[in-house]
């Protein structure tokens, strides 16, 4: 008879048996097998022992008549199983499944009890795994697992998982659960699902959200969550992912999930990605119900066009609006300033609620409020208000924020803050954006003492100020005279109210940047703000740094204005678009010129971008240009700016170049009358092509051949541009001694072979050829050697031995030539300056150049 082995961790030994030398053919695989093997002694044997099996009989376990050893070792398990042994147990179970014995004459003989406490033990250990592995066995002998689990146990099951997620290994957590549910325990209950997804998006693991998603009976609920929450983090590529596995998973169109993708598509700034969404609903015939549309709607509220668009397909699919959708639409005219139409809709909604279709609600409301407001028609918002009171419905913060803005935009400061006062009468309390634009109010109309009175009052917890302490004379004393002196409808017209109005206040930084601006040139009273900022625990921003180094320069003090542009970076901030162009200005307004663009450089250098206000402080830095590099410094800024999508004022800045360019002819030989100011039709396009022209020409290196295109240019413009290249040679030669080294061609444009001659093309070379020859006594041939253009021989002729009779003859009959020229086959037209008039032009002395 063979003794059976069980391989355990235990140094419990099997009981020994008379027969040993019979092999089995039939060997037991015990369950993970250690390199030790011992031989299970009990204390007290079962009596008799049973015989073995033979070499030729079956296993032991298998014999009817081993039943008293089939129950002592369920025994064994049991004991096993309470002192915590839970491999031991599993290895018994393993070996008893194996054999192929009675599986439920085990299973009577083994305490149910016995089990259920060393499972409880084993979690309290953190033995989860060997849990999970004992639940299998004990399934696999026919128990449920679930009847080794009270209330008790289940509790510290969920307490085990919970410490696990905590861990990090929330990967090992879903695995147990898959298991477990396999076992029909009721996953839910051990631990919140929040926690187990919070941890999933944590790790950026949509896949095992989704795993642990499809073993609840709500996961369709689950897979909203799912994709809400990986939004929240910006993760969109999870959170689709997420999407298109629930289109998996889910049996039909789940409308919640739609919703939410496309909700976190806004979320994510990704509004394109929601119409590809919704583009593709369509394409599978699925109607979307109004809260899809209402998402879809809103997240692509900025573009009006395209919301408009929605909502006539949605009432093409025969889903009618609610209030909210309406609300969409209003938000979306206001965002696109489309004042007309959002009062279109604002009436639509009025006739659906007299026909008891829909009621407004205080959003719509506030959100019509808010389009007036914006729209700078206080009377129309405050109208607004008297239908909410009408119909019953009191204003929120919102809505008694967009009338007081409405007013103080107007600069209406006495009427905004009545608006102020009845807000609270009306138990409304005003959060602190209401109070900004308060104070903000007070500043834009130079009331500052009242500003400061204001916030003192506010801080104190209470508005200590009085409608009979706001005289309407108090308008023309600060300064205030756009404000009417009329009550408006359903304000009090008492003077003399009395009472305390307390609310709330906590400032903030932005309260602090206002009452700044209202410190004028007060540098000292500015710092003393900021000190109080960091006393209540508020840290200055990019805004407040800008405002003290305006501060700053408005008092002349360039040094510390650049100073405290410094010191931002020491307080840990990097100075921004804001705090770089108001340094510029102030460098430009103290005349430091080189220190403005050196910043402008530098701001690039940071990969900031120059906003409008950055462009124009530059270009505007300068009443007139002195030099080449000026006008190289400003055209480029001028570029830049156009680069970047800004229009700026062509006029200014073609002003100061053609005076620029005008310089290079000498003052007692002018005569450009009819180039003059009286002529400036011809510019301020809406790209300059003068502009762009000089700038192309002034930009050249000297090693580039010589040519000046004036193609599509007026006579005005051509003159500009060549006056322009004229006079950066002139700088050049005397600066850095740089000559003429070829002639320079000028192109006129391409004539043409018509019965009329191009009497714009004719215009334009006479302009060129008169500005060239007579005013600064250049030597001018059409493209071609023989046909060349001189002054008359006088003592101011130029190169007078190079003059002959023929260049004379033909100099007369120039005009003539340029009229038939156009009727010859299409040619680029091109003038020619000789090298040797312009080296001698370059020598000559000027007298006064105007600069």
């Amino acid at each position: 008879m063979r003794e059976l082995v069980i391989l355990s961790y235990s140094s419990i030994a099997t009981p020994s048996h008379n027969h040993h030398h019979h092999h089995n053919h039939n060997p037991i695989k015990p369950f993970k097998p250690t390199t030790t093997t011992t031989k299970l002694s009990p204390s007290k044997p079962p009596q008799p022992q049973p015989p073995l099996s033979t070499l030729n009989s079956p296993s032991p376990l298998l014999s009817s008549r081993h039943t008293l050893h089939l129950k002592y070792y369920a025994n064994l398990a049991s004991k096993l199983a309470e002192q915590g042994k839970l491999q031991d147990f599993a290895m018994i179970v393993e070996t008893v499944i194996v054999s192929g014995a009675d599986a439920s004459q085990f299973v009577s003989a083994l305490s149910v009890e016995l089990v259920a406490k060393g499972i409880s033990v084993g979690l309290r250990e953190g033995k989860v795994r060997s849990v999970i592995e004992v639940l299998r066995k004990v399934e696999q002998l026919g128990v449920a697992p679930l009847k080794l689990f009270d209330g008790s146990t289940m509790e510290l099951l969920g307490n085990e998982f919970y410490r696990i997620v905590q861990c990090g290994k929330v990967e090992e957590v879903v695995e147990f659960m898959e298991i477990l549910a396999g076992f029909r325990f009721s996953i839910k209950e051990l631990l919140k699902s929040s926690d187990i997804i919070r941890a999933c998006v944590d790790k950026r693991n949509p896949k095992l959200a989704i795993r642990y998603a499809c073993i609840l009976p709500y996961g369709h609920i689950l897979f909203s969550t799912i994709i809400h929450e990986f939004g929240k983090k910006g993760d969109l590529v999870s959170a689709l992912t997420a999407y298109e596995a629930s289109k998996q998973h889910l049996t039909g169109p789940n409308m919640y999930v739609y919703r939410t993708i496309i909700d976190v598509c806004g979320l994510c700034g990704d509004f394109m990605k929601s119409r590809y969404i919704y583009e593709d609903l369509l394409k599978q015939k699925i109607t979307p119900n109004i809260y899809v549309f209402n998402s879809l709607m809103n997240v692509n509220a900025h573009d009006l066009s395209y919301t408009l668009h929605v909502h006539k397909n949605m009432r093409k699919l025969g889903v009618m609006e609610d209030m909210a959708s309406y609300n969409i639409l209003l938000k979306a005219c206001c965002l696109a300033g489309r004042v007309d139409l959002a009062q279109d809709i604002y009436m639509e909604v009025q006739h659906l609620e007299s026909t008891g279709v829909l009621k407004l609600d205080v959003f719509t409301y506030s959100t019509i409020v808010k389009v007036f407001a914006d729209a700078k028609l206080w009377q129309m918002a405050l109208h607004i208000k008297e239908d909410m009171l009408s119909a019953g419905v009191a204003p929120n913060t919102v809505a008694w924020s967009s009338l007081i803005r409405a007013c103080a935009n107007a600069g209406l400061v006495e009427r905004a803050i009545q608006l102020f006062d009845e807000m609270l009468l009306a138990g409304c309390e005003p959060n602190t954006q209401c109070c900004n634009i308060l104070l903000d109010a007070c500043v834009e109309t130079c009331q500052f003492d009242r500003a400061f009175r204001l916030f003192q009052s506010w801080k104190g917890g209470r508005v200590s100020e009085t409608i009979g302490e706001r005289n309407i004379n108090l308008n023309a004393e600060h300064g205030d005279k756009n404000c009417s002196t009329s009550v408006p409808t359903g304000l009090s017209t008492s003077h003399h109210l009395n009472y305390p109005r307390k609310f709330p206040f906590t400032p903030t930084t932005a309260t602090y940047n206002i009452l700044m601006k209202a410190c004028g040139t007060d540098y000292y009273r500015a710092k003393a703000l900021i000190y109080e900022m960091k006393v209540v625990g508020l840290s200055p921003n990019h805004i407040t740094w800008s405002i003290l180094i305006d501060i700053c320069g408005g008092t002349g003090n360039v040094e510390d204005a650049m100073r405290i542009f410094r010191h931002m970076l020491g307080a840990g901030i990097q100075p921004d678009v804001i705090a770089y162009t108001t340094a510029i200005k102030v460098c430009v307004e103290s005349e430091n010129l080189k220190l403005a663009f050196s910043l402008f450089e530098e701001m690039k250098n940071y990969q900031i971008r120059p906003n409008m206000v950055t462009y124009n402080t530059l270009l505007r830095a300068r009443s007139r240009y002195g030099s080449l590099d000026e006008v190289q410094q400003c055209l480029s800024v001028y570029q830049d700016m156009r680069r970047a999508g800004y229009k700026p004022n062509d006029y200014y800045l073609e002003e100061l170049i053609e005076e620029w360019c005008e310089g290079v002819i000498q003052v007692d030989n002018q005569n450009k009358e009819e180039f003059s100011s009286c002529n400036k039709t011809y510019l301020g396009r809406p790209q300059s092509l003068l502009l762009e022209k000089i700038a192309m020409h002034l930009q050249k290196s000297n090693s580039e051949r010589l040519t000046i295109d004036l193609q599509g240019l007026t006579k005005v413009e051509a003159r500009i541009v060549v006056l322009a290249v004229l006079r950066m040679f002139k700088e050049n030669y005397h600066t850095h001694g740089h000559s003429v080294n070829d002639d320079i061609l000028i192109t006129l444009g391409v004539s043409k072979v018509v019965t009329d001659p191009a009497t714009h093309n004719l215009e334009v070379k006479s302009a060129i050829i008169k500005l060239l020859q007579d005013e600064l006594g250049l030597e001018v041939l059409l493209a071609g050697p023989r046909n060349a253009l001189n002054k008359k021989k006088n003592s101011e002729s130029l190169l007078e031995s190079d003059v002959n009779f023929e260049q004379l003859t033909r100099r007369k009959s120039l005009l003539t030539e340029l009229e038939s020229s156009t009727r010859r086959p299409d040619v680029v037209q091109r003038l020619k300056v000789t090298r040797k008039s312009l080296q001698y032009w370059l020598q000559r002395r000027l007298g006064a150049i105007r600069r």
